[in-house]
């Protein structure tokens, strides 16, 4: 089925989304997150610096880093002139900074995503409140952004940073689905639809639990990064498994599993012309991700894992999102 314009603006939104973060993975695996100390500059500049030889102290804002970081809860004696100098590291800089750059498709085609849906207010208003509401979550995620920054990397703040954007998904999904007079759906009996529907709810329900335990994990892993440089990544494990947090996210994708398996089989049963790609989609990253989830948990935490890990599942999500809005009743 051809996509019209305001689909393809908000399909071009959904999938910078996720790209950004697939590369805001990168950057926390690679340790980058405070590669740029200040926002929306760069150690004072638009474009960053290579070396830390090409960086005018005396033009950093080192106070104001100082108050903000305290009313985020961080210690400000703990900025200073050398010991940014110390911190800095090109590779992490630039790493940062193309997260930065990775973030301007998102504001763009949310924004145009946005002005489009004015054309959608007459015959579908939810389509041009989900894309007012996509537009803001871009909003506040970018000065949560500066606040993950400012508040050195602080973990709560993480977790809400990535809670708005696993929102933001269900939005731009809404948007791409539904803005069309002929949306896709899920072709089956009334009360196997019911069925399945709740199915997928409890999915989805429970997909987003796991992801919101995982970033809480994430966020360990980035501890014990900062605290364990000279000890290899296998032995985080078994510090991992002394958390109940990690031993939840470990066990509950067997939820998310039953969950799948339950929705696949009542697909497989009751809809027209069989199992569609959605469904298959879903199970074949479900799969994936306890497969990463046991090479993690067993071999080695892998950074190329950990970036697949967190990227799939952002996928994952927007294809249980589509499934849901697939079974609305016409």
């Amino acid at each position: 089925m051809a996509m019209n314009r305001f689909q393809k603006l908000s399909v071009a939104a959904l999938i910078s989304v996720l790209f950004l973060m697939f590369v805001g993975a990168v950057v926390r695996v690679t340790g980058s997150g405070m590669g740029c100390p200040d926002w929306p500059t760069c150690w004072g500049c638009m474009i960053p610096p290579t070396s830390v030889d090409q960086v005018d102290f005396d033009k950093l804002p080192i106070e104001r880093f100082q108050k903000k970081a305290e009313r985020l809860g961080r210690d400000p004696a703990t900025i200073t002139e050398e010991s940014l100098r110390s911190e800095f590291n090109p590779r992490h800089v630039w790493t940062e900074f193309f997260n930065r750059l990775c973030s301007l498709p998102v504001g763009f085609f949310s924004l145009a995503t946005f002005i489009a849906a004015f054309w959608q207010r007459g015959k579908r208003p939810l389509v041009f409140w989900m894309a007012f509401g996509s537009l803001v979550v871009v909003l506040i995620n970018a000065w949560m952004g500066a606040r993950v920054v400012y508040s050195g990397l602080k973990p709560g703040v993480l977790t809400t940073h990535l809670a708005l954007a696993m929102a933001l998904t269900g939005m731009l999904v809404y948007c791409a689905w539904r803005g069309t007079d002929t949306p896709w759906r899920v072709s089956m009996p009334p009360a196997a639809l019911a069925k399945l529907r709740l199915a997928v709810v409890v999915l989805l329900a429970a997909t987003l639990f796991e992801g919101v335990i995982g970033a809480q994990v994430r966020e360990m892993t980035d501890e014990l990064a900062k605290f364990h440089t000279n000890s290899p990544r296998s032995s985080w494990i078994g510090e991992l498994e002394d958390s109940w947090k990690y031993l939840i996210h470990r066990s509950f994708s067997w939820v998310v599993f039953g969950a799948t398996l339950w929705a696949w089989l009542l697909s497989a049963k009751h809809r027209e012309g069989g199992v569609g790609k959605v469904e298959k989609t879903v199970l074949g990253i479900v799969l994936a991700q306890m497969l990463l989830g046991v090479v993690m948990s067993q071999i080695h935490i892998y950074s190329w894992v950990q970036v697949l890990h967190v990227g799939l599942a952002a996928v994952l999500l927007t294809f249980i999102w589509l499934w849901l809005f697939g079974l609305r009743r016409a």
